[in-house]
């Protein structure tokens, strides 16, 4: 049970039921984490606001997920780790690069560097070496990608962050932790 409220359809105020239709409209459901954001329509204006800019950009779709599901495990988000296997799943990720990117790294090798870098910037606060810096860009990432890349971190770690203070009921199919079983 969600140690925050989650915004239902019928206690939702006028502001929430119109986010949760554009959220419904483009995903086809409202996650509940997005449902427990909703707390405060602000911040889900800011992550949905955020998260549109963010698909706009040059990272294709599988790196961001690849991103995500790298961030969530290293954060040992569960619920972020299973919307972003269904997600992944939906981006065309086989089970075999889930199991990749939620260990750390990718079976591309050019996505490998933007998962570890990811994982980087997310465990050391942005905090990167040099070296790291070198590699992503060695590896064919530009500025604007990097920067991309630090974006979806952000991202991921806002959503993890509420996944597991609330600790949210899982509404996606669930997948367990590496290491958890």
């Amino acid at each position: 049970m969600s140690r925050i409220n989650v915004v239902k359809n019928d206690t939702a105020n006028v502001e929430q039921a119109a986010l949760f239709e554009a959220i419904n409209s483009k995903l086809g459901v409202v996650p509940n984490v997005m449902r427990v954001i909703a707390n405060s329509p602000s911040a889900l204006r800011a992550f949905l606001g955020l998260h549109a800019i963010a698909e706009e950009g040059e990272l294709e779709p599988k790196t961001r997920e690849r991103i995500a599901l790298g961030v969530a495990e290293q954060n040992a988000c569960e619920y972020c780790v299973s919307a972003h296997t269904a997600i992944g799943r939906k981006v065309g990720l086989s089970s075999a690069e889930i199991e990749a990117n939620r260990a750390g790294g990718s079976q591309d090798a050019k996505a490998a560097e933007a998962v570890k870098f990811a994982r980087s910037v997310a465990k050391n606060t942005g905090e990167v070496t040099t070296a790291e810096l070198m590699a992503i860009r060695e590896a064919g990432f530009s500025d604007a990608e990097i920067i991309e890349i630090i974006t979806h971190v952000a991202l991921n770690l806002f959503t993890n962050m509420i996944g597991k203070t609330s600790r949210v009921e899982i509404d996606f199919p669930k997948v367990q932790l590496l290491g958890a079983a």
